[in-house]
C-alpha cells in the first residue's frame, strides 16, 4: 500500500466498550467512504465481553493496515480510550466515530469539503437517530444550527461527535478530560475548542446514522442533569446564578430536541 500524505489524512477516533454486535456495520460504514485517504484506532476500553469485540474488529485490521485495534489494558469510559487513539493519530483532520454510529458513504468527502469552503477549524453534520437494532427511525432527524461558538455551547450542545471533524492546522489537537469518565466528556471537549476558535460550522446535509437507544430518549436526560451542572459550575466555573441560568436553558431545549 502507497504512504499516506499526512497533510490529508483523516484520522478516526473510534472508542469501543462491548461492542461485538455493531461494529462490524461501523467499520464497513468507514470502507465505504468515497474519500479514502484515512486511517481508524479502534481502542477496545477493557471490555468484559471475553474478547467477542476484539475478535470483530480483527477480522478487519488483520486484512487492512488502515484499521488499528488497541486493547486497553484497563477500562478508562470514552474519554481515556480516545485519548488513547488521539495519542497515536498521526493524520492532520481527526474526525470520531463511535463504534455503533454509521457514515454514509460520502461523510468523509462531504465535510472535508464543508471545512474547506468554510475555512473552517471544525465542522459538524445533521443526523438521523435509529432504532439500534432494527434501524428504523426513533426521532425525527436532528438538523444542525449553521454555527456554533462557546456561548452558544453553555446553552446546548448540538454537536454529535460521531458528525464531527476538526483540522489540526487550525485548532491544536486537544484530550479528553478523563476525569469525567464518559458523561459529558464529548460536550467539555468541545467546550475547551472553542475557547481559542471562534465559530465551528453545522453541515445541514444528513451524514450519519446515530444509534439510539429507546431509554435514552426520556431516562437517561434525567441523569445528565446533575453532570451537566457540574461542567457548568466546577469545569467551566461560571457561578451558582449563570450556571443554574444555562442549566434551565440547557433543560428547555433538551426536551424539544427528544420530542418526537
Amino acid at each position: 500500500m502507497a504512504m499516506k500524505n499526512n497533510n490529508k489524512l483523516v484520522s478516526i477516533i473510534t472508542p469501543m466498550y462491548k461492542g461485538a454486535a455493531f461494529v462490524g456495520e461501523t467499520i464497513e460504514s468507514v470502507l465505504a467512504q468515497g474519500y479514502q485517504d484515512w486511517e481508524m484506532i479502534i481502542v477496545d476500553d477493557h471490555s468484559p465481553d471475553n474478547g467477542a469485540g476484539i475478535a470483530a474488529v480483527k477480522k478487519y485490521s488483520d486484512v487492512d493496515n488502515r484499521i488499528h485495534l488497541i486493547e486497553s489494558e484497563k477500562n478508562t469510559g470514552s474519554s481515556g480510550a480516545r485519548n488513547i487513539a488521539l495519542r497515536k493519530a498521526t493524520g492532520r483532520y481527526i474526525a470520531f466515530l463511535d463504534s455503533d454510529d454509521l457514515w454514509h458513504p460520502n461523510f468523509l468527502e462531504k465535510q472535508l469539503e464543508f471545512l474547506e469552503s468554510k475555512n473552517a477549524p471544525m465542522v459538524f453534520s445533521s443526523y438521523n437517530r435509529i432504532d439500534e437494532n432494527t434501524k428504523d427511525p426513533i426521532l425525527s432527524p436532528f438538523i444542525v444550527p449553521e454555527t456554533v461558538s462557546y456561548k452558544s455551547l453553555l446553552d446546548t450542545c448540538p454537536i454529535f461527535p460521531s458528525t464531527a471533524i476538526y483540522d489540526t492546522h487550525k485548532t491544536p489537537k486537544l484530550y479528553f478530560n478523563e476525569g469525567l469518565g464518559s458523561m459529558r466528556d464529548d460536550y467539555v471537549y468541545w467546550l475547551e475548542m472553542f475557547k481559542s476558535i471562534p465559530f465551528g460550522y453545522g453541515n445541514k446535509e444528513i451524514l450519519v446514522d446515530y444509534r439510539m437507544r429507546k431509554t435514552s430518549v426520556t431516562g437517561n436526560k434525567r441523569k445528565v442533569i446533575l453532570p451537566q451542572w457540574n461542567v457548568l459550575y466546577k469545569v467551566e466555573k461560571l457561578g451558582a446564578i449563570r450556571s443554574a441560568y444555562h442549566l434551565i436553558k440547557w433543560a428547555f431545549i433538551s426536551y424539544f430536541k427528544y420530542r418526537k
